[in-house]
């Protein structure tokens, strides 16, 4: 997608144990929304005191799709710890009877503290366990959505409640993905997990953004950042991915439905629907 088509768009604008619902019909529905899957179901694994990647995927969703929460005990760890059974295998476990077209990691840490090899060894071995349903880590998903920007030159804005250690493995694992990291922050003023307005996100990323940089990521799924992604790309004039915006772009466009997401960033305009990533 060329940068000019995104300017435009931005500102412009497995065998399962429960059937899944019937196809749409071609007549018009003449029932109000209900949240019934006809077109698919997401899972999402999110740490179980975590309420923003649930909260934040529902308030994205296009009408026929729907997203199930499996949470992950506070006691399976941190970091690295996240990924690891037994605690995620068990909530990916609940999730496969549900038969959902993709499962998203609602976690981004953890790829930081892994590092971008054992990222890639931990989200393949997540598919095993769900016997081959497709596992989405925000990373990954970030990868092939700043490629198919053509962005080279990235910011990264991480929560408040992040220690510096986390921060700075974070700038580690971009740059050894091949990106030019220009600015690697936690937003100010630094502090313990808590809800964060888009207000504060819009203003902290826009006087904070390098002219250099050519996109920015919100890294941490549990801070609040979508409502803030459209007034961002019209400050800033360049593409605003976040870390739950981003794993639900890739499951959509993998069901060719990323273009009826409006108002939470240009990259669900995205022209390229093939393939998907975590897959190279």
């Amino acid at each position: 997608m060329r940068r000019r088509q995104f300017l435009a768009a931005a500102v412009g604008s497995a065998a399962a144990s429960i059937a899944p619902p019937p196809p749409p019909t071609a007549q018009a529905d003449p029932w109000p929304a209900d949240g019934v899957g006809t077109v698919a179901r997401f899972g999402v694994l999110t740490p179980d005191f975590d309420p923003v990647p649930e909260s934040e995927l529902w308030a994205m969703l296009p009408r026929g799709v729907s997203v199930h929460a499996s949470r992950v005990p506070r006691g399976a760890g941190s970091g690295a710890g996240f990924v690891e059974p037994p605690g995620i295998d068990e909530a990916v476990d609940r999730l496969v009877g549900l038969a959902p077209r993709a499962i998203l990691l609602g976690y981004t840490s953890s790829s930081y503290a892994l590092g971008v090899e054992a990222d890639a060894r931990a989200r393949a071995r997540l598919e095993d366990r769900a016997k081959g349903i497709r596992v989405i880590f925000p990373c990954l998903a970030a990868t092939a959505a700043f490629g198919e920007l053509g962005v080279q030159r990235i910011a990264l804005v991480h929560p408040p409640w992040w220690t510096e250690t986390t921060n700075e493995q974070g700038r580690a694992y971009w740059r050894a993905v091949g990106f030019d990291v220009v600015q690697c922050v936690r937003l100010e003023p630094t502090r313990g997990f808590t809800e964060v307005a888009p207000r504060e996100v819009v203003e902290f990323v826009s006087a904070r953004t390098p002219r250099e940089a050519e996109a920015v990521f919100i890294g941490g799924n549990g801070m609040r950042a979508v409502g803030a992604i459209k007034a961002l790309e019209a400050r800033l004039r360049r593409p605003v991915l976040s870390a739950n915006q981003i794993v639900l772009w890739d499951a959509l466009r993998s069901v060719e439905q990323a273009d009826r997401v409006t108002n939470y960033g240009g990259i669900f305009a995205s022209r390229k629907r093939s393939g998907a990533s975590g897959r190279t």
